[in-house]
This record gives structure tokens, sequence and C-alpha cells, in this order.
């Protein structure tokens, strides 16, 4: 047990959030009398937040380098905008749009990357400008209107669910979707391979290791909660198509941002920019890369919002630069810059959506909702900071 507590004590900043996500789920749970934990309603979870997960990606790069992207809820609505002429009144190709949509994303972010590495322009400031640009933009294209309803075939991306391969099995009223609990066994079979292998690499180096039963606990508890969610899932109608791509990204970022020397050189940068320069990191093409890349995810996400809510509208996007952002530093990521992780940002969001989704089942109001929010947002960055001031100590 004293060896537990060590262990969070250490680790508060990596798993207290973790933690602070399954109290607040137990909580919600019990308070709605189980009607939060219904498969139905951990589905919604997940289709309503997608696209702030999204975001929170991109964005936990950009906070790395002790910035923001105040662009991206503006983007939203800009590419949206542009997918809704493209689809509803040209009749495009869907996937031929999805396509020029993640172009348009990038031709943005290297246009407001171009700002800020090469004309030294504050993030800030350039951001700032892109949502003023993009929103007034989005609306002019737009002229009020809202431009539905979309194809099926677009549609699917936000609203779609793995077909079953072995035709499901039936249970009473219910049917188990068992091609869902397939790629939860893959997957969670796959995650204890990689912690097994990682443990024997560390274990070469002389690295420290977890005590051995708490690291089994861990494992334990990981296969667990997984499974659980993949039975929920199967309960209702499998493993939405969104977590899918949210599980291939949150995967990828990760490993560029903990395993990549691109990733080592953005963590350089927001330790200490003039000391990753006399390095030999290229600090401008960095940011410039890092901009370009949060525009193309904001295009993701309003490719998957648009299809989630069938229609491009002119307010579409409003706030998600705020979500995105709390869900990083609510998920770990320091207010300076150089801590951070891709992980962390996500469950960071789940957990901003949890209170969202929670407070709403028990009928709090929205105006109660925005301010519970920052006052964990606050709470969050307090204590970034308290903690920064205890180990300078």
């Amino acid at each position: 047990m004293n060896n537990l507590f060590i262990f969070l004590k250490k680790n508060a900043r990596q798993y207290g959030m973790v933690i602070a996500l399954a109290v607040a789920m137990v909580f919600f749970g019990v308070l709605t009398k189980g009607i939060f934990f219904r498969p139905v309603n951990l589905t919604n979870l997940v289709l309503q937040n997608s696209y702030v997960l999204i975001l929170a990606v991109g964005m936990l790069l950009c906070t790395l380098t002790g910035n923001v992207d105040l662009s991206v809820g503006s983007i939203v609505c800009f590419v949206g905008a542009v997918c809704g002429v493209m689809i509803v009144d040209i009749h495009m190709n869907p996937f031929l749009v999805m396509f020029i949509s993640l172009l348009i994303g990038a031709a943005i972010g290297m246009w407001q990357g171009f700002w800020i590495a090469f004309v030294h322009i504050p993030p800030f400031i350039a951001t700032l400008a892109g949502m003023l640009v993009f929103r007034g933009l989005g609306q002019v294209i737009l002229q009020g209107q809202t431009k539905a309803p979309f194809p099926k075939e677009f549609q699917i991306i936000a609203s779609g669910y793995i077909p079953d391969l072995f035709g499901g099995l039936t249970l009473g009223k219910t049917t188990v979707h068992l091609f869902s609990i397939v790629i939860g066994l893959l997957i969670v079979t796959f995650i204890i391979v990689n912690e097994i292998n990682k443990r024997k690499k560390q274990k070469e180096y002389n690295f420290d290791l977890l005590p051995y039963g708490i690291w089994i606990l861990k494992l334990a508890a990981i296969a667990v909660v997984l499974m659980a969610f993949t039975i929920v899932f199967a309960l209702y109608r499998g493993l939405p198509n969104i977590l899918i791509v949210l599980g291939i990204l949150i995967v990828g970022y990760q490993f560029v941002a903990s395993k990549t020397v691109q990733g080592r050189h953005i963590y350089a940068l927001g330790g200490n920019a003039k000391a990753a320069k006399l390095s030999g990191v290229k600090t401008e093409w960095v940011m410039f890369w890092i901009y370009t890349n949060m525009a193309v995810l904001a295009a993701m996400a309003a490719l998957v919002f648009a299809a989630r809510l069938n229609a491009a509208t002119p307010k579409a996007g409003q706030s998600f630069e705020m979500d995105a952002i709390a869900a990083c530093y609510v998920g770990g990521s320091a207010v300076s810059g150089g801590i951070g992780t891709i992980i962390g940002a996500v469950v960071g969001g789940l957990f901003i959506g949890v209170l969202n989704n929670g407070m709403s089942i028990m009928g709090v109001s929205t105006d109660w909702q925005q301010a519970i929010k920052g006052f964990v947002l606050l709470a969050a960055v307090a204590f970034d900071l308290t903690s920064k001031m205890k180990n300078s100590r």
C-alpha cells in the first residue's frame, strides 16, 4: 500500500487525471441511477466529443511550445461551410470533398504557420486574426443559411458503426456485437504485449521500474476498463467508426510525440527555445509544421462535426478552441510548455465531456455547466503552477 502511495505521489500529473475521470464517471453513474452507464449514453458521449478530442490532439502540440491556437473553431466553421457548398449545392463526390477539405485545412495552417514561424508574429495574435478572418469567411460563404442534408456516405464518418462480420449474438432482446468484442480483445492483447516489451527494455537499461505488483495491477486495470467499455459498445450497435479514427490518431500522434526526433524537437522547443535552436533544432520549421498540422486536424474536426450535425451552419465551431485548450491543460499540459502528453489531452477532453454529459442528464443548466468547467480549468492550471513551485524549492 505504501509503494502504491509513493508511486501515485511521484506520478500525480500522469495518473491524477485518469483517477479524476474514473471518479467523475462513478459519481455521475450513482447520481443518475445508472443512466450514465447505459450503452446508448456512453456511445453518445464518444460521438458528442469526437471533434473536441481531434482538436485536443493537435492543440497539445501547440501547448507544448507554450502557445495555443485560437482559430480552430473558426476553421471548423469555414471548412464546414465550403464542404456544405461543394456537397449540397454543387453535388460533388463526398469522398473528393473530404480530401479537398483536408487540403484547405493544410493551406490555412501553412498560411498561419508562415506568419508565426518566419515573420515571428506571436501565435496568440496570428491565430486571433485567423479566428476573425475564417469565422467571417464562413459566414460570407453560407450567407446566414444552413446547408443540408448530407448524403449517407458523408454522414457515416461520425454516425456509422463497424459492421459485425460474425452476425451478432442474440441474448433475449439484446444483440451482442461480437466483432467489436474481438477488436477489444486484440487491442488489450496489443497493449499488454507492448507493456511487457517496454518493461524488458527498461530493465535492460537499468531504468526505475514500477514495483511488480503495482505493474500487474496497472495492466489488469487497463484490461478490465477497456473490455468493460468494449462490451458496453457491443451491447448497443458496436464500435462507432469515429472511435476507430480517434484510436488511430491517438496512437499515431503519441508515437510521433514520444518516439521520434520530431517529437523530441517539439518538447525541446517548449522547454527552452534558445537552447533548442543552439542545439541544431530548426525551431521555425517546427512551429510552421505544428500550426499546419493543427489546421489539418481542425478541418478533420469540421468534417466530423458537419457529418454528425448533418448540416453546415454559420454557428459551427463556436467555443471549440476553448474546449480543446481546456482539454490540454486539464489533462496535464504545462502553461509554460515542454510538458504534456497526447493521452493526457484526450483524458482531459473526456473528463470535460463527462462533466457536460453527466450534468445534462441531471438537468443542470448550460450556464452552470460553463461556470463549473471554468473552475475545473482554473484548478488544473493552479495545480500545475503549485507543483512547479514545490519542485523548484
